[in-house]
């Protein structure tokens, strides 16, 4: 029996996740890129606030603008975040006052047409779940 190197071993492990398991790692990534605040910066830093152009940088406040109803605690909590994941770049700017701006990395494009879609789906088809979720409640019996 052939002895596996480390990295060997791991790329195997790879093959094999799956998340539909308890203990599988990717579970992990599906929870952190799966937040409401997660998908819309990503959203927006992808392709601007009305979904229709480039990816590109973005400063903190005009993140804030776009993303209404977001606090700065939870902007910042889902920058930071994105940062650690490897799915967004902080770059500072050494003027006066300190210019910050935010632009997704090549992990954060290769997850944005799925983030993109989902976001434009559930604007396309909120009026249908919500008549659906009428339905639902007119017909269920109250406990």
């Amino acid at each position: 029996m052939a002895t596996m190197t480390a990295a060997e071993k791991k790329a195997e492990a790879k093959t094999q996740y799956n998340a539909f398991l308890a203990a599988c790692p990717s579970q992990q990534v599906l929870a952190r890129v799966s937040g409401k605040w997660v998908t819309l910066v990503m959203s927006a830093l992808g392709s601007g606030p009305d979904c229709t152009g480039e990816p590109r940088p973005m400063r903190y406040s005009e993140l804030a603008r776009v993303l209404a109803g977001v606090s700065p605690k939870m902007l910042s909590q889902t920058l930071k975040s994105l940062e650690r994941d490897g799915l967004v770049t902080r770059t500072v700017v050494a003027t006066v006052p300190v210019t910050v701006s935010y632009e997704l990395t090549d992990l954060g494009l290769s997850l944005h047409g799925t983030v993109r879609q989902l976001k434009l789906w559930s604007e396309a088809h909120r009026d249908d779940v919500a008549a659906h979720q009428d339905r639902f409640d007119a017909r269920t019996i109250p406990a």
